[in-house]
């Protein structure tokens, strides 16, 4: 028994013809596309899902006779298995979950995430900072709406029937087959091909354009190495894609006095001979501009690579900035070389 669910989500007849699905699908995809109403995202799926059975003849044929557990079961004259047949004509099952649907479409409901590094200094870890990025970024056109040419211009892939993949079965051993898919090389996976002449002036046809995105991006006291800041759908655009994340990833520039291990600060600082045994006194210039004075008092012997700690000098905490770690510092003796004293004088 057939249904009539994929073309109330287009809100068209269904004997609506290949221009007017079209026509509907550009029209509603605008309206509930996620950057302009981030939470009609499963709506745009159910769009994106209907557009793709009704616009191939072949998976709307199936459907306008079996419904949508004709397209889910796949045609039992086959010779072939129904998951073999299945993905021979979808490219694997295309439902994604959507109308109570188990299995996972050819095309993916959400785009990949742009991964980011960013080279953050100690001190900025230290001290917090905003910092202001210029990142390479894909928009779907605007003159065309993600189409990628005027009506009539985008053709469905004669070589691979608008599937996006080729699929052949070789025989593996008696009474085996293997399907093997691939990229069908004519659409270059986009199961659509678009006339030349017709193609969008402003895009060239490929649907989308690349532009600079400018980010603001906070550095918190305390976030550490790898900590990641995430763009929710601020990601790359397809025609038909819900957008991933941009991830900035934090990386820690090295510093010339500093070592950080989580909110411990470690130092190594060297002294002479006299400075061990008599005492001394250093001024540390701190990640926020304090000058730190650390005294060694006469008769407090220092010795090679001991390590003396200074409580609460260490890095910020994350998100409770007061409280901070502790500064470690081991001490290096520089000996002098042998016979640094005349030994006539020591008679």
């Amino acid at each position: 028994m057939s249904d009539g669910k994929l073309y109330d989500v287009l809100g068209v007849s269904r004997n609506a013809t290949d221009y007017e699905i079209k026509k509907a699908y550009r029209r509603l995809a605008k309206e509930y596309h996620p950057d302009k109403n981030p939470q009609e995202g499963e709506k745009f799926k159910e769009i994106s899902f209907a557009y793709e059975v009704l616009s191939d003849p072949k998976k709307r044929e199936i459907y306008n006779t079996y419904g949508l557990n004709g397209l889910k079961e796949g045609v039992h004259e086959s010779p072939f298995a129904t998951e073999d047949i299945f993905s021979h004509i979808f490219g694997g099952s295309p439902f994604g979950g959507m109308f109570g649907m188990d299995g996972s479409r050819r095309r993916r409901q959400r785009g990949e995430d742009t991964i980011h590094p960013l080279k953050v200094s100690l001190e900025d870890f230290y001290n917090g900072k905003r910092v202001k990025l210029q990142i390479d970024h894909t928009v779907i056109c605007k003159a065309c709406d993600g189409v990628g040419g005027r009506s009539g211009a985008v053709l469905t892939c004669q070589s691979c029937r608008g599937r996006g993949i080729k699929v052949t079965f070789k025989h593996i051993g008696p009474n085996m087959m293997q399907q093997v898919q691939s990229t069908c090389p004519d659409c270059r996976g986009d199961g659509e091909v678009i006339n030349e002449k017709d193609a969008c002036k402003s895009c060239k046809g490929r649907k989308v354009l690349k532009e600079v995105k400018y980010l603001e991006v906070d550095v918190d006291k305390g976030m550490r190495d790898n900590e990641r800041i995430v763009f929710r759908g601020e990601g790359d655009q397809q025609p038909g894609v819900e957008p991933g994340d941009i991830v900035i990833v934090l990386q820690t520039k090295p510093h010339e006095v500093f070592h950080r291990d989580g909110c411990d600060l470690y130092m190594t600082h060297t002294v002479t001979l006299a400075e061990a045994l008599c005492g001394f006194e250093m001024v540390l210039k701190h990640l926020d501009g304090r000058d730190l004075v650390i005294r060694e008092v006469p008769g407090s012997v220092i010795k090679p690579r001991c390590i003396k700690g200074i409580r609460g000098e260490g890095m910020p905490l994350y998100r409770n900035p007061t409280e901070k770690g502790n500064l470690y510092i081991k001490f290096d003796v520089d000996f002098p070389e042998n016979h640094f004293v005349d030994e006539a004088k020591l008679k």
